[in-house]
C-alpha cells in the first residue's frame, strides 16, 4: 500500500492506534534515519494492522473514526507517525509525544542528507529545503523551489531530487492484517507482545488497562489526569501504582489478574474510590507526619493497604485508629516491608485485614513478627547519603516535632508557608571541611550530619565550623539547636570530634523517633516492646553529592522526553523476602526499562565496586556514567521500540 494512502487513512478516521499502544518515543535521529532510507527506496519494514469493527473499536485520541472496519496499527506506528508528522506538518489525532522530534526536517539538494533545522547553516541557503513545505505544497510546490534555484549551474538535478523527495508518497510498504471474529483483544495483545519482542512489550498493568480500556476507552486519560493532579502536588505515581490501588478497592486482592473478569462501571466507581482514599491517605501522611513530596514519601507501596482499610471502615474512623494506621504506615516504610516482594507482601497485609475484620492491629502485628522488634536504636541511623531509609525519618522527625529553623527560629511543621519554606538538606559540618580533614565520603555524607533548613536559611549559613556558627545560632534563637536534636557538649562541635558527634546526635534521633511513634500509639506501648534487630551494618549507594543530584536529575529529564519510564530515583534494593536493606541503587529500573519484560537495569554513579557487585549479583545491567546509559538508552532500546 502506497505512504500516500495510507497517510489518507489516518485523515479520513480509516486507520487508528488501539488504546493499548503507548505514546510516540522516537527522537530526531531515528526520524532522520528513516526518510533517509525512504528516499533511497531501502526497505522500512511492513505494517501490522488489526482490522476491527469501528463500533466496537478501543482506539487511542479524540479524533472521529470511519464507519464500518478499520485499521489499528499494532506494529508500525512509531514509522507513521514520523511520516504523518513531517508529511503533513501536523501529528496524527492519535498522537502522544513530542512534537518536536518530527518538527524541521530540511534535506539538503547538493549532499542529499537530511539534517533538522540549523539557522546558522541553513539560513538563506536554497540547497536546503524543508521537507514538510515540499510535502505539503506538491508537485505544484516544486515551481515555488524551482524560483529559488534556478540560477545555479546544477539546476536540473536540483529540480530531480526535490521529485524523488516528494516521490517518497509512491513507496509501496507492505502491509498484514489481523483480522476475524476470534480476534479478541487478549488474543491481539498476546500477538503485539510477540511482534514487538524485541522492543517494548506490556506490562501485566499494561494488559489489565488495556481490558479495561475494551470497554471503558476513558479509563486511562482518566487515570492520567488524576496522575497530573498528584504530580502537581509533587507526588510522582505511575499507571501501575494507581491500578493496584483500584483493585485492592475492587477486589482486596493486589495482582492484577483479579480485575480481568470486572466491568466498566465497575472500574470507573472503584477508581472514583481509590482517588478518594489515596487522597485521604496522602493528607494524614502529609498533615501528620510531614512527609509532603515524593523523595520522603518511603514505602508508597502501603498506601494500596491504606485505601483498602479506608474502603473497609464503616463510616470514619477516630484519632486514634487514625493515628495506629500512620504507625503502620511509617513502620512499614523504616523497615523496607514492600521493598522486596511488593505484590506477595501487599497480598499478605491484605489478608491480614480481611482475617481481622479490618482490624489495623492485625496489620501492626503481623508487621512485628516479620521484623521483629519495632523501636529504633542509634545504629538505624548509621547510613549515609539521600538514600538512606531513614532520611525521610529525619524529615519526617523535623515535620512532626518543635525543629526550629536556624535562620528565624520558628518551627518547621508540616504546611509551613511561603516561597522559601521547602525544607532542603543541610551539612551540619560543612562538607569542605571535612574532605580538609580526610573524613570518608560515607563520614561527609551521613545521616547524622543532615539537618533539615529552610532555603532561606541554608543559602545564608556559611561553611564555616559548627563551634563557630553554633554559638550565633544559640545566641539569636536560644533553643533552636536542642530542637534539631543536636548534642550540647560543645566538645563534640569540633571538627577532630565528628565521629563523637554523629554517634551522639544518632542517639538523639532515635529516641526522638520513638517518642514521635509511641503518640502515635495513644499509649499502646506494648508495640515498642521487646528487642529490636541489631541494626545493620552502613549501606552502600545512594547519591552522596549535589553534583551526583543534578546529573541523575537530569538524566531523569531526558528520558522523559522520550516517553519511558522514569525509573525509581535511590532505589532501596533488598532482600525480597526479608527486606533487610543491602544497598541504595542511584536510579534504577527493577523490572527493566522494558517493565516486567527485561533486564532490571541500575545507574550508579561512583559507587563502590561492593555496591557494583551486589546489583550485578541481583541480575542489575549497571550503568557506571550517563554517558554509557544514554547509549544504552540510544541504541538498545529507542532504536527497538515499535519499529
Amino acid at each position: 500500500m502506497k505512504i500516500s494512502t495510507l497517510l489518507d487513512y489516518i485523515d479520513n478516521g480509516h486507520m487508528a492506534l488501539p488504546e493499548f499502544q503507548r505514546g510516540y518515543v522516537w527522537n530526531r535521529d531515528q526520524v532522520r534515519g528513516l526518510f533517509d532510507s525512504l528516499y533511497r527506496k531501502h526497505p522500512v519494514g511492513g505494517l501490522l494492522i488489526w482490522a476491527t469493527e469501528s463500533k466496537t473499536a478501543v482506539y487511542r485520541g479524540n479524533g472521529d473514526i470511519a464507519s464500518g472496519v478499520i485499521k489499528l496499527l499494532l506494529d508500525g506506528q512509531q514509522r507513521m507517525t514520523s511520516i504523518y508528522g513531517v508529511v503533513r506538518g501536523k501529528p496524527p489525532k492519535f498522537f502522544d509525544g513530542n512534537v518536536l522530534s518530527f518538527t524541521g526536517l530540511y534535506f539538503n539538494l547538493e549532499s542529499e542528507q537530511f539534517m533538522f533545522y540549523s539557522p546558522l547553516k541553513m539560513q538563506d541557503d536554497p540547497l536546503w529545503v524543508n521537507v514538510t513545505e515540499l510535502m505539503v505544497s506538491g508537485f505544484a510546490g516544486i515551481g515555488k523551489f524551482s524560483q529559488r534555484l534556478i540560477s545555479l549551474p546544477e539546476y536540473g538535478k536540483y529540480i530531480s531530487r526535490l521529485s524523488n523527495l516528494l516521490s517518497i508518497l509512491e513507496v509501496q510498504i507492505n502491509v498484514e492484517e489481523v483480522t476475524g471474529e476470534d480476534k479478541t483483544i487478549d488474543v491481539v495483545v498476546d500477538i503485539f507482545n510477540k511482534v514487538n519482542s524485541g522492543g517494548t512489550k506490556l506490562s501485566k498493568g499494561d494488559l489489565a488497562l488495556a481490558k479495561i480500556c475494551a470497554e471503558w476507552p476513558e479509563a486511562r486519560e482518566t487515570m492520567k489526569t488524576k496522575l497530573k493532579e498528584w504530580s502537581t502536588a509533587q507526588y510522582n505515581f505511575n499507571l501501575d501504582w494507581l491500578l493496584r490501588s483500584v483493585n485492592t478497592v475492587l477486589t482486596g486482592e493486589a495482582k492484577f489478574q483479579y480485575l480481568h473478569n470486572k466491568n466498566a462501571a465497575e472500574i470507573s466507581e472503584a477508581l472514583k474510590k481509590a482517588n478518594r482514599h489515596i487522597d485521604t491517605s496522602l493528607n494524614l501522611i502529609s498533615g501528620r507526619l510531614g512527609l509532603d513530596h515524593d523523595q520522603v514519601l518511603f514505602g508508597r507501596y502501603a498506601i494500596p493497604v491504606m485505601v483498602r482499610y479506608l474502603e473497609n471502615l464503616n463510616g470514619g474512623f477516630n484519632e486514634k485508629n487514625r493515628d495506629k494506621l500512620l504507625f503502620w504506615y511509617a513502620q512499614a516504610g523504616m523497615w523496607g516491608r514492600f521493598s522486596g516482594s511488593t505484590e506477595s507482601f501487599i497480598d499478605k497485609d491484605l489478608n491480614a485485614l480481611e482475617a481481622s475484620n479490618n482490624n489495623i492491629d492485625n496489620l501492626i502485628e503481623q508487621l512485628r513478627l516479620w521484623h521483629g522488634g519495632l523501636r529504633v536504636e542509634a545504629g538505624h541511623f548509621t547510613g549515609w547519603s539521600l538514600g538512606a531509609r531513614f532520611y525521610p525519618v529525619l524529615y519526617m522527625l523535623t515535620r512532626m516535632g518543635e525543629a526550629q529553623d536556624w535562620g528565624t527560629g520558628i518551627p518547621l511543621r508540616a504546611n509551613l508557608l511561603g516561597k522559601m519554606s521547602k525544607l532542603e538538606v543541610h551539612h551540619i559540618f560543612p562538607k569542605a571541611r571535612l574532605y580538609d580533614k580526610q573524613y570518608s565520603r560515607s563520614q561527609v555524607n551521613a545521616l547524622g550530619n543532615f539537618c533539615f533548613l529552610t532555603k532561606e536559611t541554608n543559602l545564608n549559613i556559611s561553611a564555616s565550623y559548627p563551634e563557630v556558627y553554633f554559638e550565633e545560632i544559640e545566641s539569636r534563637h536560644p533553643g533552636a539547636l536542642a530542637s534539631q536534636w543536636i548534642p550540647m557538649d560543645k566538645n563534640l562541635w569540633k571538627i577532630e570530634n565528628y565521629l563523637d558527634f554523629l554517634k551522639a546526635r544518632q542517639a538523639l534521633l532515635a529516641e526522638e523517633t520513638n517518642k514521635r511513634m509511641a503518640e502515635l500509639l495513644h499509649g499502646e506501648g506494648q508495640w515498642l516492646e521487646g528487642p529490636s534487630p541489631a541494626p545493620t551494618q552502613m549501606i552502600n549507594g545512594g547519591i552522596a553529592t549535589e553534583a551526583e543530584e543534578l546529573e541523575i536529575e537530569a538524566l531523569i529529564e531526558w528520558i522523559s522526553s522520550y516517553k519511558l519510564p522514569d525509573g525509581i530515583l535511590l532505589y532501596d534494593f533488598s532482600d525480597p523476602e526479608t527486606g533487610q536493606q543491602r544497598a541504595i541503587f542511584d536510579l534504577a529500573w527493577p523490572n527493566g526499562i522494558q517493565e516486567e519484560l527485561s533486564q532490571p537495569v541500575a545507574v550508579l554513579l561512583n559507587e563502590s565496586n561492593e555496591t557494583i557487585s551486589i546489583a550485578n549479583a541481583a541480575g542489575f545491567r549497571c550503568f557506571t556514567s550517563v554517558k554509557d546509559f544514554k547509549q544504552y538508552i540510544t541504541t538498545e532500546i529507542l532504536n527497538g521500540v515499535y519499529m
